[in-house]
């Protein structure tokens, strides 16, 4: 290997360096910054066990969310434990604790798809 030769592939070697680090890079800047776009704020706290005078969610059976709109579900969830589990494709973040109060919701076309306890 001569010299020239060696040049040649250190230069192809950092060429390739620095295409990947810029397509890294802007992969990296093409995210949305806060999740998928919702009017449903987070709701909060994931160990939360809701407020004492409970939700409306509470005298309807957990199947009745499903279907609903993230904003629909929402409502009747107001003062309820509840979290996403996976929103839009994108699972999120959740505590391994049990609580049997808490309501995990999957949302998929902006309506709620699944919904579990724990």
């Amino acid at each position: 290997m001569t010299v020239s030769n060696w040049k040649a592939m250190t230069l192809a070697g950092a060429t390739r360096a620095a295409l990947v680090l810029a397509t890294t890079m802007a992969g990296c800047a093409a995210q949305p910054a806060g999740g998928p776009a919702s009017a449903v704020p987070d709701p909060g706290l994931q160990g939360g066990r809701g407020t004492p005078e409970g939700c409306q969610a509470d005298k309807l059976g957990d199947d009745a969310l499903i279907g609903k709109t993230e904003a629909e579900a929402a409502a009747l969830l107001k003062g309820c434990a509840w979290r996403f589990g996976n929103r839009e494709g994108q699972h999120m973040p959740g505590t391994m604790d049990y609580n049997p109060q808490r309501r995990t919701l999957d949302v998929l076309g902006g309506k709620v798809t699944a919904v579990r306890r724990g």
